[in-house]
């Protein structure tokens, strides 16, 4: 897969399609397999994704100061123009969501639609996920990686996420099989503990077609955050998907056929708006 250098970092992203780009980035603790894994563009649109800082094959692990989700927007803006797009559609998983949300109110202009699938983050960390995800970094701090997982097995928090919602419950052991978590498991408390927007009512200045996704039995990404960022956000479409928990099969097909749908309705407003783009910047 191609990489770029940037701010220290050999940064691994992935493309496939061609058309309009569309940015769709991945969950704390996962890398670009996730989107590619659960999407693919319809023709007429390109699809990338980069390996946030301490995630996948991007390399060195770089200083856990950075870890913050303000910091993976401002990456993708450096991704966008080391690939020479001034504009885009944005959007991501959980995680990936908070990094779109964040680029779409500090960087409007480079922004052409906007898709926030299972948000887990709003103007504040999720207490749920601030006791879960601090707890499995202070276990491999103090375990390590295997003695860590181990140990959480035994805890109630494990126990209970199992009983209730077994997707969960799979997701939070796979934060103890990351390559290089023993190095980097401060990203799980830097990240789960920051937040994309200081005020949720910022969000009323986004301006362009956005999508919102959410499923509920996911203490994770609750319910109600894409409820309230799709009343919040002017003109929001909102759909909900199957939990995983329930149904991982009809998890991807909803998450398939919701961006395929929104992506072609719009997709005649996005071709003019790019060639006026280009129009505007030519000298």
């Amino acid at each position: 897969m191609p990489e770029f250098n940037h701010a220290g970092l050999c940064v691994n992203y992935r493309e496939t399609g061609a058309g309009t780009p569309v940015f769709f980035q991945h969950g704390l603790g996962g890398d670009v397999s996730q989107p590619f894994g659960l999407f693919q563009p319809p023709p007429g649109f390109r699809l990338l994704a980069f390996d946030c800082r301490g995630h996948g094959a991007t390399r060195p692990l770089g200083d856990p100061a950075h870890y913050q989700i303000a910091t993976f927007a401002s990456d993708l803006l450096a991704l966008m123009d080391h690939l020479g797009i001034f504009r885009a559609v944005v959007g991501g998983i959980s995680m990936g969501a908070a990094v779109a949300l964040n680029f779409a109110l500090r960087f409007p202009e480079r922004l052409l639609g906007l898709v926030l699938s299972r948000p887990a983050w709003l103007d504040a960390p999720n207490p749920w996920n601030v006791e879960r995800f601090s707890l499995i970094a202070k276990l491999i701090r103090q375990h390590g990686a295997k003695k860590g997982r181990d140990r959480f097995l035994q805890t109630d928090a494990y126990a209970e996420a199992l009983r209730e919602w077994p997707d969960v419950a799979a997701s939070l052991l796979a934060q103890f099989d990351q390559a290089g978590i023993d190095q980097s498991a401060s990203k799980l408390e830097n990240l789960i503990n920051d937040r994309p927007v200081g005020d949720l009512l910022d969000c009323q200045s986004i301006r362009v077609p956005t999508l919102v996704l959410a499923n509920r039995q996911d203490p994770i990404h609750p319910f109600q955050y894409g409820e309230v960022l799709a009343q919040t956000i002017p003109g929001a479409e909102f759909r909900e998907l199957t939990s995983k928990s329930v149904s991982k099969e009809r998890h991807g097909a909803d998450v398939q056929r919701s961006l395929d749908e929104f992506l072609t309705k719009h997709s005649a407003l996005w071709l003019r708006s790019v060639a006026k783009s280009n129009q505007d910047r030519a000298p």
